[in-house]
């Protein structure tokens, strides 16, 4: 146990002589949790809509509400955790969490189920930048920091793939609901461990959190999001690009008010230093390849091979097991050759693996797909579980929950634009590829509406479905090339860029491994 984490435990802790290891397991099952919850209800959306019956909006909402929520309220509940002490909001949101998940379990309407996942968004907003910071403050060893960074990144990144698995099973057995329960032991128990195995004390008083500047990056990045999720998802329109446009002057309007605010809620001087804001690139880039990834194998397993969505869910969740391992392998690595070079490589094997996918996909494998995917996820997780911690071990002195909170909203942008940018992609050659002859009612706009209009027209059902598969394989092909050259450019532009360093100048204190 490191001398820090001891004291903060103090002598009467039963914990006290124990290693940290076991404080970051109790950190890493809510987190596991909360990242569930972004895509836990996949499954569920025919079941909640046959009992709630939502409106297509109120269905999107059900949906976004807590993502939403979540990434608009990171940058300012980091703060507060840095003023108030990281355990105890980690602990605050954990009974937050597991309350509105009843709620949600048991809502009556669609309007209390939207109301409950906000209410969720928040009480997850508690736990991610807490439970980064609190690790910051239980590893006083770089190389142990960075390996328990490795695995909480490589957890949060396994709840998103779980989530859907996890939600198929209990959807066969009990009723949607059941999908919300299931938080609520885990966050029981870190209510009854936390208070043993995590360090307290790790506020400042004195730290101030500006009112006028959460309000501001609250509206800005949810305007933002909802706008480009809404332009990926419905193509353009003036009301969609508005949404984008106030986010923007919005945004402007929060960094203008860092410039001024007593107690800024992002200190704009870290972005002086190259290794912090390139760090921020990566992490953003990073989630917007996961993502954007995601969103295509996801239709690909489901439309082009055919398989059920509990089937396809499975296989989606191979790339995940050697996620595990390679998160935490990544800190000996950088130590060995340098964390610039560890993030440089971890990208462009992601890259490769885009480039995997886009060789293989026309011909429609399960394989040669899956193995561009794990690719991917494990160079990707490779490269966020360096840089996330590099960024918060980093952070200035009492402001490590804001810079944690800053940095899983690049996330969340990151998320959105992989969404927004390869799903674009795939629809323009989706629709620009499939033979205007062979166009019965609307079979272009997009795969879903071709395989509704095969079942409809059983005499040419063969030839729209190959043409409408063909047509998205063409698309997913470009795409995955698009994000292949995205990921490959970061790759280089952060090997050059941070050439050299040894060390950030800056706010940072990081130490780099030696180039």
């Amino acid at each position: 146990m490191s001398p820090r984490l001891a004291s903060r435990l103090g002598d009467r802790s039963p914990l006290a002589n124990r290693s940290p290891w076991i404080g970051l397991a109790a950190l890493c099952l809510p987190m596991l949790i909360a990242s569930m919850d972004v895509s836990v209800l996949f499954f569920a959306v025919p079941f909640i809509s046959a009992d709630l019956h939502p409106s297509p909006e109120q269905q999107l909402w059900i949906f976004d509400a807590y993502g939403f929520v979540l990434a608009g309220l990171l940058i300012t509940v980091g703060t507060i955790a840095d003023r108030f002490g990281h355990r105890r909001l980690l602990l605050i949101g954990a009974a937050a969490f597991g309350a509105t998940s009843l709620l949600a379990a048991y809502a009556n309407s669609a309007e209390m189920l939207i109301g409950a996942r906000a209410l969720l968004g928040i009480a997850g907003a508690t736990l991610m930048p807490s439970s980064l910071a609190l690790i910051r403050e239980m590893f006083d060893d770089d190389s142990d920091r960075t390996r328990a960074v490795g695995i909480w990144s490589a957890v949060m990144a396994s709840g998103v793939a779980i989530g859907p698995i996890i939600s198929g099973l209990l959807l066969e057995h009990f009723w949607w609901g059941s999908v919300f329960l299931i938080n609520l032991p885990v966050m029981a128990l870190l209510l009854v461990v936390g208070p043993m195995l995590l360090p307290n004390d790790t506020g400042d008083r004195a730290r101030r959190v500006d009112l006028l500047s959460a309000i501001l990056v609250l509206a800005a990045i949810c305007s933002t999001i909802h706008g480009i999720k809404s332009l990926a998802a419905d193509g353009f329109s003036i009301v969609r690009v508005t949404f984008v446009v106030i986010g923007l002057v919005l945004g402007a309007a929060f960094v203008a008010r860092q410039h001024r605010a007593a107690h800024p809620l992002v200190d704009l001087k870290a972005f002086a230093d190259r290794v912090f804001s390139m760090g921020l690139v990566v992490n953003l880039v990073a989630m917007f390849g996961l993502v954007g990834n995601a969103i295509l194998v996801t239709q690909y397993l489901q439309s082009v091979l055919g398989y059920s969505p509990l089937r396809a869910a499975m296989w989606s969740l191979a790339p995940s097991l050697l996620v595990g391992a390679a998160a935490p392998l990544a800190g000996a690595a950088a130590e060995k050759f340098g964390r610039v070079r560890i993030v440089s490589a971890g990208l462009a094997c992601a890259a490769s693996g885009f480039v995997v996918v886009a060789a293989t996909a026309a011909d429609r494998p399960l394989w040669p797909v899956l193995i561009g995917c794990t690719m991917l996820a494990c160079g990707l997780v490779i490269a966020t579980s360096l840089v996330a911690d590099q960024v918060v071990s980093g952070a200035e002195a009492g402001r490590s929950g804001a810079t944690a909170g800053l940095l899983e909203t690049t996330s969340e942008f990151g998320g959105a634009l992989g969404i927004a940018i390869l799903g674009s992609v795939l629809a323009a050659v989706y629709h620009h590829t499939y033979p205007v002859a062979s166009d019965p009612a609307g079979a272009r706009t997009d795969l879903a509406t071709a395989l509704q209009t095969a079942g409809s027209d059983p005499g040419h059902a063969a030839a729209v479905i190959d043409h409408a598969r063909t047509a998205f394989t063409n698309g997913m092909t470009v795409a995955a090339i698009v994000g292949s050259v995205v990921l490959l450019s970061v790759a280089v532009g952060n090997l050059v860029l941070l050439r050299g360093e040894r060390r950030a100048a800056g706010v940072l204190a990081v130490a780099a491994a030696p180039e």
